[in-house]
This record gives structure tokens, C-alpha cells and sequence, in this order.
């Protein structure tokens, strides 16, 4: 049966009798077991190489229940050396449907945790607190990693009758903190917390905020809200919390930021199932912005494959450096070059930290955006609109602009002027002690300049309009032998050190007529 954009199968029921014997789910006749009992009962099962993506287990709910409790375990047969061995996820719809972006969401852990609990007060991080209503509950099982000797898989379900607990009220975030007006504000977009794979308490994760020097930050669990009605008790107005969500298909990640507070995006679709589209239009009408992540991630399930149409922007810096990010860089700015050639919209950088838990560094990198306010919206408006810049610290600082004819454009912004106008780049920056700096145009590097060990300076660089279509500006460490390295140069190394910052870029249009 396929519940869901894609491949799915779905188990026979498991049915729990209700006090007066009847069926599960039943209405009418006998009394409800006394508060506290407990009924269990336990699937087991086998799962061939080649299992659909969501395997999903029907549990008739009676009348009076509590509370639900699951819990699962599969088998880890050893494999062959570069074969995935087992690795199942698990989640849970309520009698609402399994239908893609039903309303039945009540949770999802991944392959964080191996058991959960469902109240109408509360709920294990990564489920939603709620009413344990009567009807077909579907226990789904995500078995994206199958060994060639399969997975036998134990799913065990406990009910515990009783009158519900107090409804859980969600404490949101406000949308708005203590801004400076029109100006550059730092803020990490991508952070894990135990609602879903990591480790940290949003408490510390908003700590963590706060000793980065941010002035914001966007929750996104893995396919899950949970955390939404938690933030707001962390905000304040030195730090905007905004609510997102990180979108895990089989065929990559991507952050849907800015999301209404409890607004839940699917995630159990392919590319080949045309999906992806449906999803990017909910958070675009939502106010949100669709965000590929770490698209060259090396990890099943990760590089993305859904293509740039939709995006608003890109994560091309994940985390601290590395060859994926190179690799993400580079096909960011060949689709900069597109946009130029076709005219059509182009697509901005950003990067994040992506940390799930120590030492992972919250806000390694970060975005530091234009904005109007400090304010989830104007942030929004200002990543859309490409004016942010990358930086690995908060003791990073940059200002990056091109003037000529006596006007003056900066990140994300264009200028124009006669084709054979001198246009001079300029980039300002601090923190970086023997930096490289870098200004790439369409045509590749086109300038390289050392910083000084103080790690401050300004480098200018003069082009045209016919010369570059676009620059934008980069700032490396050395390398790992204090050499500045070399952009224009091939060999069997790497030629460059970690990013410290990068900027979007900044277009030259020559002028008409």
C-alpha cells in the first residue's frame, strides 16, 4: 500500500480489546479498565534488501486510552567491508492518516531512539503532546539502510489506560528581538537539539547562541516541530529564535527556515516522485525559504539530487571546512554564471554549523545578514535577497563593496555603469592573521592578496563592467604549511586553506545604449 509519495508497504493491524471484549476501537459497552493498566503487545517481523522506504504498522486504539508507548529493535548481522549494514528509523501517525501532508503527524526520532511515549501533556522530544484518540494509529518504520541478509525488526506497543492529563500548551518564540534598525546581524540557520539526533538542550543550544555572538538562530530538527513550543522560554530580546525544520528525504536534506511555529513539513518522498516542488511551495507561501543542505554530504541519503529551481538559497558551507564544501562552492558559482547568461534569478550562499553536539561549534559558520530589524521576516527578506555574507567566527569582520561612477553597491546588490567604467572592489576585513583574500569573477580568480599577521587589512582590486559579470570575495587561512596558496595552479593537493569568510557576490552590468 503505498501511504505516502514514496515506496510503502503497510503491515496487518495489531488490534487491542477493549474492556467490555469487543474490538479495539469500539464505542459502545463495558467499562474502561481501571486508570493505570497496562496492555502490551509485540510485532515481529523480517525485511528483505530492497524494503520499501516506510514500512507502516496499524494499531487500532481503543476508547480511554492515556497513553501510548513504543518501543523497537532490529538485528545487526555483521557485513561485508563497504556493504551498509541494518540502520531503521522510527516514527508515528495518529488516526488521522498516513496521507503525505495529512494532519496525522505525531512524531518522528529517526534512528536517535529506541522508544518513545505519546500523552496528552507530554511527549518524547522529536513527538507531539496530544489527545490519544481512538482509531488507527500507523507505527512507521523507516528501514533505509537493509543488509543482504535483511532486518528482522520486534515493535512493542504499550497502552496505558486513564482519564488524559492537562493539555500541553506550546511556549513559541516571538518574532522579533531587540534589533539596531537596518543592519548586519549574525545568526546561525542550522542546529540540531535532542528533539531530534542531537545532544544538546535547546537551553544549551541557545547558550551557545549567545557565547557565539549571535543575535539569531533558526531551530531545525530532522522531520519534526517538536521543539517549536519550547523556544520560548530560551528568547529573549538578545536573541531572536526562529522555528525551521530540516527536511530529510532519501535523496537529500534541505531547511525549510522561518516556518509559522508548528508548521511541519513531509519528508517521505523521492525526486522521482515530484514531490519536492509541492513541499518548496508550502514554505514559500508560509513566508519561508527553501535551503538545499550540505549538498555533496558523502553520508546515504544526503547529496542532493531534487535540483535548484525551487531554492531560495543554498548551504554551500557546512561545519567546519572540508572538500564537500569545496565541491558545493564550486557548483554554486557555475550556477552564478547561469543566472548572468540566462538572466533569470540567481541563488545565494549561506552556511551554518549544522551542530548536533560537542565539540561541534554552534555558529562555525554563520551568516551575517542585512536585514531591517531584527526580525524573522526582514531576515528572511535578506537571505532571499542575497545580502549575507559567510563568517567562521564572530571575530570575523568584512565589508564588501564595488564603486564607480560615483555610486556604490554591495552585497547581493548590482551596479551599473558603461562598459568601459573603472569599477573598484573593495574588501575590509579583520580577524583573519595571515589570510588570503581572494576576488572571483565570472572568468575565475581574477585578484589574490596576503593579509598581514594582524589579520586586518584592505585589498582593491579595479575591473569593468565588460571585464565581470559578477565578484565576490573570499578569505582563507593558510595552509596547513603556512603557505597563502595558489588559486591558479593544479597539482595533486588541495591549493587552498579553510575558508574563514565569503561573500556573495556582488553584479556589474554594463549599462545600455
Amino acid at each position: 500500500m503505498a501511504a505516502a509519495g514514496a515506496a510503502a508497504i503497510t503491515l496487518a493491524p495489531v488490534s487491542f480489546a477493549s474492556a467490555a471484549g469487543g474490538s479495539s476501537g469500539s464505542a459502545s459497552g463495558g467499562a474502561t479498565p481501571p486508570s493505570g493498566t497496562q496492555v502490551t503487545k509485540t510485532v515481529t517481523g523480517h525485511l528483505d534488501t530492497g524494503a520499501a522506504d516506510f514500512v507502516y504498522l496499524p494499531v487500532e486504539i481503543p476508547q480511554g486510552v492515556q497513553k501510548i508507548s513504543v518501543a523497537y529493535a532490529y538485528d545487526k548481522p555483521g557485513v561485508p567491508a563497504g556493504t551498509p549494514g541494518n540502520s531503521c528509523d522510527i516514527g508515528v501517525f495518529d488516526q488521522r492518516g498516513t496521507k503525505l501532508d495529512g494532519q496525522g503527524f505525531r512524531g518522528w526520532s529517526g534512528g536517535f531512539r529506541t522508544s518513545f511515549e505519546i500523552s496528552n501533556s507530554e511527549a518524547t522530544p522529536g513527538y507531539l503532546p496530544g489527545p490519544v484518540s481512538a482509531g488507527t494509529w500507523n507505527i512507521v518504520l523507516g528501514p533505509y539502510q537493509v543488509a543482504p541478509q535483511g532486518m528482522n525488526y520486534r515493535v512493542t506497543v504499550t497502552l496505558t489506560y486513564g482519564e488524559p492529563g492537562p493539555r500541553f500548551v506550546p511556549d513559541y518564540p516571538p518574532q522579533r528581538a531587540k534589533g539596531r534598525g537596518r543592519a548586519w546581524y549574525r545568526g546561525d540557520c542550522h542546529l540540531h537539539t535532542v528533539y531530534s539526533d542531537g545532544k544538546r538542550l535547546p537551553s544549551e543550544v541557545a547558550a551557545g547562541a549567545r557565547a557565539a555572538g549571535l543575535d539569531f538562530m533558526v531551530s531545525t530538527d530532522h522531520n519534526t516541530t517538536s521543539s517549536h513550543g519550547v523556544w520560548g522560554q530560551y528568547a529573549g530580546q538578545d536573541l531572536l529564535i526562529i522555528t525551521g525544520e530540516e527536511i530529510t528525504t532519501r535523496n537529500g536534506h534541505w531547511l525549510a527556515l522561518g516556518l509559522p511555529a508548528g508548521d511541519w513539513i513531509d519528508w517521505r518522498y523521492r525526486s522521482r516522485d515530484d514531490a519536492f516542488d509541492r513541499f518548496a511551495r508550502k514554505v514559500h507561501r508560509a513566508g519561508g525559504l527553501v535551503v538545499p543542505a550540505h549538498p555533496y554530504c558523502p553520508y546515504v541519503a544526503c547529496q542532493w539530487k531534487f535540483g535548484y529551481d525551487s531554492a531560495d538559497a543554498v548551504e554551500v558551507w557546512n561545519g567546519p571546512w572540508t572538500y564537500d564544501d569545496e565541491s558545493a562552492v564550486d557548483t554554486w558559482d557555475a550556477k552564478l554564471g547561469e543566472a548572468v547568461r540566462s538572466g533569470g534569478p540567481w541563488l545565494p550562499a549561506m552556511g551554518n554549523s549544522d551542530a548536533h553536539s560537542e565539540p561541534q561549534v554552534i555558529g562555525l559558520p554563520h551568516n551575517v545578514v542585512l536585514a531591517e530589524d531584527l526580525a524573522t521576516d526582514s531576515l528572511m527578506d535578506g537571505i532571499r535577497a542575497g545580502r549575507n555574507w559567510i563568517a567562521e567566527s564572530s571575530a570575523v569582520e568584512l565589508t564588501f563593496t564595488v564603486t564607480g561612477g560615483g555610486r556604490q553597491a554591495g552585497i547581493g546588490e548590482r551596479l551599473t555603469l558603461p562598459a568601459d567604467a573603472p569599477v573598484d572592489v573593495r574588501l575590509d576585513v579583520a580577524g583573519v592573521p595571515n589570510g588570503t583574500v581572494r576576488f572571483i569573477t565570472d572568468e575565475g580568480q581574477m585578484h589574490q592578496e596576503s593579509l598581514p599577521a594582524s589579520g586586518s587589512g584592505t585589498v582593491v582590486w579595479r575591473t569593468t563592467t565588460s571585464l565581470a559579470a559578477y565578484v565576490r570575495a573570499e578569505v582563507r587561512h593558510p595552509m596547513a604549511d603556512g603557505t597563502p596558496g595558489k588559486g591558479n595552479t593544479m597539482g595533486p593537493a588541495l591549493v587552498w586553506g579553510p575558508m574563514a569568510a565569503l561573500t556573495n557576490p556582488v553584479f556589474l552590468v554594463p549599462a545600455k545604449g
